[in-house]
C-alpha cells in the first residue's frame, strides 16, 4: 500500500533546521515519504550546510532510503525511507558541525528498531545553536530511559566551534514492551547544582573568573564542590563553555553558554546566572530546550502506546511551538499547549 508523503514547509514558524530533522525522524518510524520544501527560509544563508546534509545522509543510512535534492545549498528534498535497521553506525561531521543534532534525527528510529545499535558521531560537541553534550546526558537521557528506552552516552573527545574534532558514542537499546509514556509535572525537591568551566587551548584563569562570577550571584563556592573546572584533554581547543546543572528529584536541567572572543569572562558567567535564574523564576519542569527535546519522543510514546501524557515547562518558545507543529502533521497524535499556574503545559493525546 502506499503510503500518502509528509509534505512539509521548512519556512513555517521559526524556519530552521529542526523542521528538518523532525521531519526526517517522522517518516522513518511511520514510513512515510517526506517532501520538504524552502528548507530553513528563516535563517539568513537558507538551504542545507554540512551540518544539515549528515542529518540526511545518517537517517538514509539508518533505514536504507534514498534523497533526492541532498546537496549543499538546496532547498528542497524528497526523502523515501526504507525499513530502520539496528546496527553499528559511524557518522563524520564535517568541520565542527553538531554531532549531537544527527543523533536527534536517527534516535528516534533506533529507539523502535529491532534490536540495539551504537552510533559514532565525530564532529562538534559544544557549538552555539545546539545543545552540548552534556545537556543529552544529563538532562535528556534519563527521560528517554524512563521510556523504557536504554540511552547509553560517552564522550570521548570535546570538540568545539569552529576547530570540531569531537567524538562521542551513544548505544541504543529500544524496549522490549511499547514505549511507556510518562508525565514529568514537577521538578521535586532540589538535590545539588553544580557549575563548571571548560577551557581546552584557552587561559586556565578565563575558566577562574567565570566561574568566581558566577559562584559571587549563585552562592556557590569551591570549597563545597559547587564550582568545578574539570580536565581537558588534549588538542580538544579551543574552546569555552561554561555549563550550570541543577538536578532535583524527578528532574535535571544543563544551561550551557559558550564563550567568545567579544564578550568577557564575567558577560559569559552574567549570561547563564540569567539563564538559570529565569528557569528558577517559573514552576515549569522543563527549561525550554529540554521542552523542545522531550517532544518527539514522549509523541511516539503515546502513539505507540495509545496512552496520553503530559509535562510542564517554563516556557514555549517558537521553535518548540514549530516542532509541535511538525509533529502534529506527522503522527495521529494531538499536542496541546495551554498556560499552567507558573508555567506551561504541553500534553499529547493520541488521535482516536
Amino acid at each position: 500500500m502506499k503510503m500518502h508523503s509528509l509534505n512539509l514547509d521548512g519556512s513555517t514558524g521559526e524556519g530552521g533546521g529542526q523542521i528538518l530533522r523532525t521531519g526526517l525522524a517522522l517518516a522513518m518510524v511511520t514510513g512515510r515519504p517526506l517532501q520538504i520544501t524552502r528548507i530553513r527560509a528563516g535563517r539568513p544563508k537558507p538551504g542545507l550546510m554540512r551540518q544539515h546534509l549528515a542529518c540526511v545522509q545518517a537517517a538514509v543510512a539508518v533505514c536504507g532510503g534514498e534523497a533526492e535534492g541532498a546537496e549543499l545549498g538546496s532547498q528542497t528534498l524528497q526523502f523515501t525511507p526504507g525499513a530502520m535497521r539496528a546496527g553499528d553506525y559511524r557518522f563524520q561531521i564535517a568541520t565542527a558541525g553538531s554531532c549531537l543534532l544527527v543523533l536527534q534525527t536517527v534516535l528516534p528510529a533506533l529507539m523502535l528498531a529491532d534490536g540495539p545499535s551504537k552510533v559514532e558521531l565525530s564532529g562538534g560537541t559544544h557549538n552555539p545553536m545546539a545543545p552540548p553534550f552534556d545537556f543529552l546526558e544529563r538532562a535528556f537521557a534519563p527521560l528517554v530511559r524512563r521510556l523504557g528506552v536504554g540511552l547509553d552516552l560517552q564522550l570521548q573527545r570535546r570538540g568545539f566551534f569552529p576547530a570540531g574534532g569531537g567524538e562521542l558514542v551513544a548505544h541504543i537499546t529500544p524496549s522490549a514492551q511499547s514505549l511507556a509514556p510518562v508525565d514529568v509535572l514537577e521538578r521535586g525537591p532540589l538535590m545539588n547544582g553544580w557549575a563548571e568551566a571548560l577551557v581546552p587551548g584557552l587561559a586556565r584563569n578565563i575558566a577562574t573568573r567565570e566561574l568566581e562570577a558566577l559562584g559571587q550571584r549563585m552562592g556557590w563556592t569551591f570549597e563545597a564542590g559547587q564550582l568545578r573546572q574539570p580536565a581537558t584533554r588534549q588538542n580538544e581547543g579551543p574552546g569555552n563553555a561554561l555549563i550550570a546543572t541543577l538536578e532535583y528529584a524527578h528532574i535535571t536541567e544543563v544551561f550551557c553558554q559558550l564563550g567568545e572572543r567579544s564578550l568577557s569572562a564575567e558577560q559569559v558567567a552574567k549570561r547563564l546566572v540569567d539563564e538559570v535564574r529565569d528557569y528558577q523564576r517559573s514552576s515549569g519542569a522543563l527549561g525550554p530546550h529540554l521542552a523542545d527535546q522531550w517532544m518527539l519522543p514522549l509523541a511516539l510514546a503515546v502513539w505507540r502506546s495509545g496512552q496520553a501524557a503530559s509535562y510542564t515547562c517554563t516556557e514555549v518558545t517558537q521553535h518548540t511551538a514549530t516542532n509541535a507543529q511538525t509533529i502534529a502533521l506527522g503522527l495521529p497524535v494531538k499536542v496541546q499547549i495551554t498556560p499552567a499556574e507558573g508555567a506551561m503545559r504541553v500534553e499529547i493525546k493520541p488521535m482516536p
